[in-house]
């Protein structure tokens, strides 16, 4: 279930870059992602509302766990810049490679408290793999 789950997460973000990407060529930039936040918002709060679910903030938890949401901004910020230039699909593509490289950096030296888990030819291989259909991508 939960790898359905993250192949429809996937879908979702290109539909998102598009929708983003065109509602920023509409409005700008900055104001296109005012107003993905908001309306973003909004439907967060309807899902707490609908799911009866409350508001918590909880003690002991280190204050870069709350940057996420900054994280988002800049994250929607950067992609409507790059989607006038480069479409959906190369965006997409290089942030795929963002986070992959990144994820392997949190995993083997244990960032931010998670578990270490060693770095393997097979990943790097694995980042070879997708930096070659990113070149496919951007030049044929």
């Amino acid at each position: 279930m939960n790898s359905i789950i993250s192949i429809l997460t996937g879908a979702l973000i290109a539909v998102m870059i598009m929708l983003n990407g065109t509602l920023s060529g509409t409005f700008g930039n900055y104001t296109s992602t005012v107003i993905i936040h908001v309306v973003g918002l909004l439907a967060m709060t309807a899902v707490l509302f609908i799911s009866k679910s409350k508001l918590s903030m909880q003690k002991g938890i280190p204050w870069y766990f709350y940057s996420a949401g900054v994280i988002g901004v800049f994250t929607v910020l950067f992609s409507n810049f790059s989607f006038s230039v480069l479409g959906v699909s190369i965006p997409l593509a290089l942030g795929l490679f963002g986070q992959s490289a990144s994820s392997i950096l949190i995993d083997h030296f244990g960032l931010f408290g998670m578990k270490k888990i060693a770095f393997e030819k097979k990943k790097f291989i694995g980042l070879l793999i997708i930096i070659s259909g990113i070149f496919v991508m951007a030049v044929y």
